[in-house]
């Protein structure tokens, strides 16, 4: 598979948002249900959101163009944690958000998604995080194994909200260098 990283541009927001409508599912648990993976689809990773996103000075985006089709994208964000939780169990400041990081299907196994995390944390290393934060389902093992396999460890944990269900997550750190 030929593609390149690169950064996000405002045209890109139509693909990510039909993007993250094929994988942000495969992320949620069994019991999740479609409508509210609907509703977090459409508050969150529409096109209008990606817009949104990409015009955000603090916010990167990377994308996988493979010719121009986009088969994953990473979202940085570059804030103190708000949630109560997270912040308490960071032990790495200045710390970034890797507040998505997703893979089409069709291209898992493949490296992509490592290439992609590589990518994602030479950025944050280049905005001066000293370490990067995410949140993961519990429930999700493949994505969890994927993230220790990549360097981080559990360091605490938070709550998610997915729709009506509240949803928990792992907090996961590491640093950048």
């Amino acid at each position: 598979m030929t593609h390149t990283i690169r950064n996000a541009v405002a045209d890109d927001a139509g693909a990510l948002a039909e993007l993250a409508a094929v994988t942000f599912p495969l992320a949620c648990p069994p019991s999740s249900s479609p409508e509210d993976i609907a509703a977090h689809l459409a508050n969150t990773l529409s096109e209008e959101h990606f817009r949104s996103y990409l015009a955000d000075p603090d916010i990167t985006v990377l994308v996988i163009d493979a010719g121009g089709s986009l088969r994953g994208y990473s979202l940085l964000v570059n804030r103190p944690a708000a949630d109560a939780d997270v912040a308490a169990a960071l032990t790495l400041l200045p710390s970034m958000e890797l507040s998505k990081c997703y893979v089409h299907p069709g291209h898992h196994g493949l490296g992509a998604a490592a290439e992609l995390m590589h990518a994602s944390l030479q950025a944050a290393a280049a905005a001066g995080a000293a370490g990067v934060w995410l949140g993961v389902n519990n429930q999700n093992a493949r994505a969890v194994r994927f993230y220790e396999k990549s360097g981080f460890r559990k360091v605490g944990s938070k709550s998610f909200r997915l729709g009506s269900t509240v949803e928990h997550d792992f907090v996961m750190e590491r640093a950048v260098s």
